[in-house]
Formats: C-alpha cells, structure tokens, sequence
C-alpha cells in the first residue's frame, strides 16, 4: 500500500474572504464555486471549505486545529516585511517580523477563521545549499 499526504484543509466561515488571504499568499483556484475550492501548491492542494458544507457533514468544530500552521515562503526579507504590514493592518497579524536564528525573516498571520500562517524568507547567505 502506497500511502502520502497530499492536500491540507480549512474551513471557512466566509468563504471568499478566506479565498481572497490565500490568494494574496500566491494560490490560485481555479474555478472557485462555493464550498469547496483548491489550489495546487505544486503536487500539494489547499482545500477550502466552507463552514456551512461542513456542518452538513457533523463537522462541529470550526475554526483552526490545534498543532496545524502553514507557510509561505516570500521572495526576499523585505517581501516578508511589506506583506505583513498590508496583511497586519488588515486584522492579520500575530507576530511580527524578526530575524530567526534558523536563518530567515519570519512572521506570523492569521487567515479569517484564525489558522496561523507564516511567512518567511531566507536571510542573505543563509539559505542552505540544495
């Protein structure tokens, strides 16, 4: 049996709303007709969900998972910076951009129904070699 994880879900409270953060974050979805939209993150989907088709199916706890956080990776520290000011006076933010000691800008958001996302980038020389 061949078994991989390959799609990671939220669930919206307002759909389009939360459409719209992820596409901020890069993602396209094509065709997104409520309440379900995907976009392929490269051989992994995000699925959105909307809260109403959820509770349909028993889903009775809505909003993030404990444990569960996503990443997006910005083109350079100062990208990690400018997208976390838009996205922080948009009622986003939760941790403010530092310098990790891993070797990247990081910061934290939240999309609408509060799952963390952080955005990061590789410092200069930091990134590790392929």
């Amino acid at each position: 049996m061949t078994v991989r994880v390959n799609a990671v879900g939220v669930v919206a409270t307002d759909f389009r709303t939360t459409l719209a953060f992820y596409e901020r974050l890069g993602c396209t979805f094509p065709d997104p007709t409520e309440p379900h939209a995907e976009a392929d993150l490269g051989g992994v989907r995000l699925m959105v969900d909307s809260a109403a088709s959820m509770a349909q199916l028993g889903e009775t706890e809505i909003g993030p998972r404990h444990g569960i956080a996503l990443a997006a990776e910005a083109g350079s520290p100062e990208e990690v910076d400018a997208l976390y000011s838009e996205l922080e006076a948009a009622g986003h933010g939760s941790r403010k951009p530092f310098d990790a000691p891993w070797g990247q800008r990081y910061a934290s958001v939240a999309d609408p129904d509060g799952t963390s996302v952080d955005l990061y980038a590789w410092l200069p020389g930091r990134k590790p070699e392929a």
